[in-house]
């Protein structure tokens, strides 16, 4: 009976020894893949280096920002982070701002009627009044008198916005020659006029207009070439005199079909 118990008792523990050696075999790679995981998460969320802006914080002011720049100047040094200079920034503390989020809740701001009330024509969906509209009276583009004679258009009332050829240019040409604004272009006398605002071109055409001009000394410009046939769409008083006064000739062009004006 003792020798069935002695010999019980050395088989269970040589089966219990053979377990734990089992186990910890087992566990061992489990143990280095977990001490693998803790290692990643270390270096995951360990600090990057950043630049001096982004180590503040991003909800401050310019006021807080100054102060910790005073304190440490350091912080506002741009340094060079794992991918350079360029992936290193960010927006300045207090630039970027939440978006409003409309319909989301009372705890959003704008959660119920999204700003908008709870009654009245503005509330409603859809355009509440057409543009001009004010509640039934006469609206101001009805108050405002018309102008009379042309039409609102393209060809209508519109100011026009003449290129300048000065007198400058016309003294660098030959005399008793006819001047337009395209022959200076094509002598390279003068470079292409470049208007963005008004009536400038009709039908691809410049409108220009000669003008008197002065020097570097701000001294008016003479004309000094005789016999010029000048052709533009408009004329100073000042351009006219010298031209006439040296033997030439002032031609209206039609503003249209850029054609030469019958004179009076």
């Amino acid at each position: 009976m003792v020798a069935s118990r002695t010999v019980v008792l050395c088989m269970t523990a040589v089966v219990s020894l053979s377990s734990l050696g089992f186990s910890s075999a087992f566990m061992a790679p489990m143990a280095g893949s977990s001490l693998l995981a803790k290692r990643q998460i270390s270096a995951s969320t360990s600090p990057r280096v950043a630049s001096g802006v982004t180590q503040l914080n991003m909800k401050v002011f310019d006021w807080k920002r100054r102060e910790a720049l005073v304190a440490d100047p350091s912080l506002g040094a741009v340094t060079e982070g794992e991918y350079g200079i360029l992936g290193n920034l960010s927006p300045a503390p207090g630039s970027k701002r939440m978006k409003n989020r409309k319909g989301r809740g009372i705890s959003a701001g704008q959660g119920a009627t999204c700003g908008f009330g709870m009654r009245g024509q503005k509330s409603r969906s859809g355009r509440p009044a057409r543009p001009g509209f004010e509640g039934g009276q006469i609206p101001l583009y009805r108050r405002l008198p018309k102008l009379v004679g042309k039409g609102m258009g393209r060809d209508g009332h519109q100011k026009a916005n003449y290129g300048l050829l000065n007198l400058s240019v016309l003294n660098k040409c030959q005399p008793n020659s006819e001047v337009t604004y395209e022959t200076c272009l094509e002598k390279g006398l003068m470079t292409k006029l470049r208007i963005k605002k008004g009536t400038s071109v009709i039908y691809s055409k410049q409108l220009v207009k000669v003008i008197g001009c002065n020097d570097e000394n701000r001294e008016p410009v003479k004309l000094n070439v005789a016999g010029l046939t000048v052709k533009a769409h408009a004329f100073t008083a000042s351009a006219v005199e010298q031209i006439q006064a040296n033997g030439g000739k002032c031609v209206l062009l039609n503003p249209v079909t850029n054609q030469d004006l019958p004179t009076e």
